[in-house]
């Protein structure tokens, strides 16, 4: 038997996180279960921001570079993403974008394995991690990238020739969560450095980059952390890297001695040679607004009121004859429930038009995240009880709901 609405609201009323719902801007009669997408707005960052704009920028102009800690931050911001990620202190830096620090990571993890050519990436990585090894793998004379069929094959595959592995932590279509610890031995065992994606793991989950002994890791700032819209990313070196490690987008925020304008390139020694360009201090502002708020959050807390938002999500679907692609196993999922249905897109389509936002993955998959600092219980509810509605109406069917926009 499945919980009522009336024992959601019993949840929500002792739930140990529900006081940072208002630390959040959610819109009226919105049930928002996209945040493994784009993370909703904190209320404190309109305000960072603006003061950014008019107080750092505006009045203090280019003194702000030293008056206002500009030049440092995204030092000072890796350190507050650090503890997020389990990783000790010089070990993080927030810069550019996913896609260009896995680019930099990958280069640099090639250089460290001279005499192995092969990179070896999951087929159902997110895109931009498989573009990305195939750029520098062809960049790189002699190297090349293997994309595996699922993370089965792992061991099959990886043998001496394979200088690095890039794997997602959190599967973006599935929600499956892998074995960090158990992939990066057997990854280290063979000889080969292993680099992970923690875009839809960090913010949902605890990670322990240290423990586990990674090599490098990549991640996002804008879905559970809501750093907002393009908001920039961080990278992870482990420290027993960072003397030999070199990356190629050697930029002038990563030299020793930026300001000498020196003709010459010399690198910054340890995490900050991996640096490139002035960072965006609008975007760095709204995510050091939104680490204001981390820091106030118990990571284990969040991952228990993350499991029981998704096993209650799937306990109420199920019964709809739904096939649940996310695991049903607690271990081995994330922060999101995947549903697959031949016609998904335009079921999303009619559920945001009642005010539940989720997203669909090409070619069947239905997604919902689920945000434990402002989901609650009974949005859960009412969430699988506007998708029980929607199928059972047919009004899925529309023409409306089956017009794609650019962006799905």
């Amino acid at each position: 038997m499945t919980r009522t609405r009336e024992e959601c609201a019993a949840l929500d009323a002792t739930d140990p996180l529900a006081g940072f719902r208002a630390e959040f801007s959610l819109p009226e009669g919105i049930v928002y279960l996209d945040g493994n997408s784009l993370g909703a707005l904190p209320v404190r960052t309109p305000g960072r921001v603006r003061e950014v704009v008019e107080a750092e920028w505006g009045r203090d102009l280019i003194r702000s570079w030293n008056d206002a800690g500009w030049f440092e931050l995204p030092h000072t911001l890796g350190g507050r993403i650090g503890p997020l990620v389990g990783a000790a202190p010089g070990q993080v830096v927030v810069c550019d974008t996913t896609s260009v620090n896995l680019f930099k990571v990958l280069a640099a993890a090639l250089r460290l394995r001279p005499g192995r050519r092969t990179v070896l990436a999951e087929q159902t990585a997110f895109p931009t991690d498989l573009y990305i090894a195939e750029g520098v793998t062809g960049l790189l004379e002699g190297t090349r990238s293997v994309l595996l069929p699922t993370i089965a094959d792992l061991d099959r595959l990886l043998d001496d020739d394979v200088a690095a592995v890039v794997l997602s932590h959190v599967d973006y279509r599935t929600g499956e969560l892998l074995d960090m610890d158990g992939i990066t031995d057997r990854v280290q065992r063979a000889g080969a450095l292993m680099i992970w994606d923690v875009c839809h793991s960090v913010g949902a989950l605890p990670i322990e980059l240290d423990a586990c002994g990674v090599d490098f890791a990549v991640g996002c700032t804008y879905k559970y952390l809501n750093g907002g819209p393009g908001s920039p990313a961080f990278l992870y070196v482990a420290e027993r890297h960072q003397a030999a490690a070199a990356q190629p987008l050697s930029g002038w925020f990563g030299h020793a001695r930026p300001f000498a304008f020196e003709p010459g390139y010399e690198p910054l020694t340890g995490i900050g040679k991996f640096l490139t360009s002035s960072p965006s201090m609008l975007g760095q502002a709204a995510l050091g607004a939104s680490l204001d708020v981390w820091e106030k959050a118990d990571l284990r807390a969040v991952r228990a009121k993350s499991l029981a938002l998704t096993d209650l999500f799937i306990e109420l679907v199920e019964p709809r004859g739904l096939e649940v692609a996310t695991p049903l196993d607690a271990d081995r999922r994330g922060s999101q429930v995947a549903l697959r249905h031949p016609d998904g897109y335009p079921v999303v389509q009619a559920l945001i038009e009642r005010g539940v936002i989720g997203d669909f993955r090409a070619p069947d998959l239905m997604r919902f995240g689920f945000t434990p600092l402002y989901v609650g219980y009974q949005d859960v509810w009412d969430a699988a009880n506007h998708l029980a509605e929607v199928l059972e109406s047919g009004e899925w069917r529309a023409e409306r709901f089956n017009r794609r926009g650019a962006v799905t």
